[in-house]
Parts: structure tokens; C-alpha cells; sequence
């Protein structure tokens, strides 16, 4: 196991909040939006989910690390947070399938840390101000240096991540011998969503995320999928213009997260960046179309607009979420496409919503229309 030395740390956000504590992880510094996950399991999970990418990560469970590091629970090939603010930093692992600890992990991958923090005080301070920058410090202790460094750090209104993210090459996953072929757009696409795939008899080409429609149409997919991811997607028009003409060829598709946002773009529904976002293992959500309530895994800082969704008369609702009545799900009137901002794939979290995979592929099949 790596030496690991409790030096001091240091949090600073963008309104002036600091907080003490203890360095974890590798020794150095880093900035990104700061946020939180209500999940009470499934740190390796969020980690490296590209969707998280470029933002520091305060968990609310207490305790991070206790059950090690296994390597086939992660969802990308790297952790994709900027940074992670925890309770009790357990370096000691119970978990026969693991292969490592936590601290052997985030050095091995380069991420800093900062542990021994009231996180309970740290998410109630963000709950009530918002989403905000932020820079943990394990190196600088001098806030006057830490407010110069952080005061240059781009606001994620306006930044488009998923290019950073993408993969670099087209790759296949599943069965060439698949009854059902799908084109993924990769914004940031986490793998257990592939594994979705694959257990229903589909096999997908991931392409990269500034791939056209002309050329994942060469793949002669059965249906698109434009995937989750992080960043501002009012800053993707190559992802919108390419959602547009699949809609235009009236090919079947499916949206998640990021991928649900740039539906809505592509038939002119603005999105905004939300005060908080939703992350999360336990947020209820309405299907209005089946009349039923499911739990959902979340993570999105942005949303589309509700008022311009309810206005508009090229989509309909099909979810809302229970907490804040925002629009978790739409359809196109009269094309095969529709999206969910949350994680039916759902690692970590509940399975109450897998039934929209079976959705698509219905759609794919052409036994489901509206």
C-alpha cells in the first residue's frame, strides 16, 4: 500500500468559504465546479463518470474508501472527476473483490483530494448558494495565492467537455452477430450503458463525439443514440446539428442526460444551467405517459427549459421529476425519438428504470410508435 501522510489541506470555493482539512490522494492542487452526490454507495462508479468531468466531488456518505477499488465496477478508463472533498477517507478496504485501495488509486490516476471535512456543513453552504468554482490545495496554503488561482478558472456555463472526453477512435462493443445494430454518439457515455446494450442483442459502433450523421450512417444502424456527458450543451451545435438530421431521416433514437438536453435543442428548446443540478441515487420520478413513479440515478447541472418544453409544439412530456417538477423526459411528435435526463442504466443506483432500453429497441423493431 502507498504511504500516506495526513498533511494539512486546503478548500477553497468562489464565494470566499474555506475550509481546514486533511490532504488526500496525490499531493497538489486542483480547481473545478464544486458539487455533491447524495448516493450512499457507488464512489468508484461516480468517479469515473465522464459526465463529472471537470468538477470536484463532495460525497455525503461518511465514509469514502471502505470498500476499495475493483476494477470491473468502473463506468470510463479513467477517473473523470477534478477532485474529490470527503468525511472519513478509509485507506483500509473489507472487500475480498478489491484490488486496491482508494489512496493506491487516486495516485496511481493523479487525483487530489482533501478528507476530514464537515461535509454536512460544506453541502447544506452549496445547497443554499449554488454551484460554485472551487480549488482544493494540498501544496499552497496561502489563500491570497489559492484566490488568484482560482479566480481564473472558467465558469462550466459556456464550456464544451465532451470533446475532452469522447473517445478518440470508432470502436465496436458487443456481438457482430446482434439482431440490432446501434450508432452511439460518445459525449462521455459511461460503460454499464453499453453493457445494456449488449444484453438486449444489440451490437453499437461508439463513435467520437464530432462523428456526422453521414458517417455513422455508414454503419447501417438499426437506431442512434446520442449519450450522457459533461459540459454546457448550449455549447454543442455539432452535436445539435447532427441530432437534427437524424430526426430529419427519421431514424429511431435515444437520448440520456446530455443526450436528452440536445434533443431538446435540436427541436428549439433552450436548456440553462440549474442552480444546484441533480446527483443523486434516490430521485423520484413520473412517467405520465405509464401513470407510474420510479426512483432514478441522476447527475446533470444543466436542464432543459420547462416552459419552452411545455410551449413547444414539436415535443411531448413523458417524465417529470417529483422534488422540483423539472422535465425528465420528452418525445418527438411523430418521429421515433425520445430521451431521459437521468441514468436508466443506473450504476450505481436503482433499476426502476432499465424498461426504457427495452423501449428503444421495441422502437428499433417498429413495435412501439406514438
Amino acid at each position: 500500500m502507498t504511504n500516506y501522510t495526513k498533511l494539512p489541506a486546503v478548500l477553497l470555493l468562489a464565494d470566499g468559504t474555506v475550509f481546514h482539512g486533511k490532504a488526500a490522494g496525490k499531493i497538489g492542487t486542483t480547481t473545478g465546479e464544486i458539487c455533491f452526490n447524495t448516493g450512499m454507495t457507488g464512489y468508484q462508479e461516480i468517479f469515473t463518470d465522464p459526465s463529472y468531468f471537470g468538477q470536484i466531488m463532495v460525497t455525503t456518505n461518511s465514509h469514502i474508501g471502505n470498500y476499495g477499488i475493483h476494477k470491473e465496477e468502473i463506468e470510463s478508463g479513467s477517473i473523470k472527476i477534478a477532485g474529490l472533498v470527503c468525511k472519513n477517507y478509509n485507506i483500509l478496504y473489507s472487500r475480498k473483490e478489491a484490488t486496491e485501495s482508494i489512496q493506491d488509486y487516486f495516485q496511481n490516476d493523479n487525483l487530489v483530494a482533501i478528507s476530514d471535512i464537515d461535509t454536512r456543513a460544506l453541502v447544506r453552504h452549496i445547497r443554499d448558494k449554488g454551484a460554485m468554482n472551487a480549488i482544493i490545495s494540498s501544496e499552497i496554503t496561502d489563500l491570497e495565492t489559492l484566490k488568484s488561482m482560482l479566480a481564473e478558472v472558467p465558469s462550466m456555463e459556456g464550456l464544451e467537455l465532451s470533446s475532452q472526453v469522447s473517445t478518440k477512435e470508432a470502436y465496436y462493443y458487443g456481438s457482430p452477430e446482434a439482431s440490432l445494430k446501434v450508432a452511439v454518439l460518445d459525449l462521455g457515455i459511461k460503460k454499464n450503458i453499453l453493457r445494456n446494450f449488449d444484453d438486449r442483442d444489440i451490437y453499437a459502433k461508439v463513435f467520437p463525439a464530432r462523428t456526422t450523421f453521414a458517417e455513422m450512417e455508414e454503419f447501417a444502424p438499426n437506431g442512434y443514440f446520442i449519450s450522457n456527458g459533461p459540459g454546457d450543451p448550449g455549447a454543442m451545435p455539432y452535436a445539435v446539428d447532427t441530432f437534427k438530421e437524424i430526426l430529419a431521416a427519421d431514424k429511431p433514437a435515444f437520448g440520456i442526460c446530455l443526450g436528452h438536453q440536445l434533443l431538446a435543442e435540436a427541436n428549439g428548446i433552450g436548456t440553462m444551467k440549474m442552480f444546484n443540478g441533480h446527483r443523486g441515487l434516490n430521485h423520484p420520478v413520473k412517467n405520465v405517459i405509464k401513470d407510474h413513479c420510479e426512483v432514478t440515478s441522476q447527475n446533470h447541472g444543466f436542464g432543459v427549459i420547462p416552459d419552452e418544453v411545455r410551449a413547444s409544439d414539436k415535443v411531448e412530456i413523458t417524465h417529470v421529476n417529483l422534488n422540483d417538477q423539472s422535465i425528465e423526459g420528452i418525445r418527438v411528435k411523430g418521429k421515433p425519438a425520445f430521451s431521459v435526463q437521468y441514468h436508466p442504466e443506473s450504476s450505481p443506483g436503482p433499476h426502476d428504470s432499465r424498461y426504457l432500453f427495452d423501449d428503444f429497441v421495441d422502437l428499433m423493431k417498429g413495435k412501439l410508435s406514438w
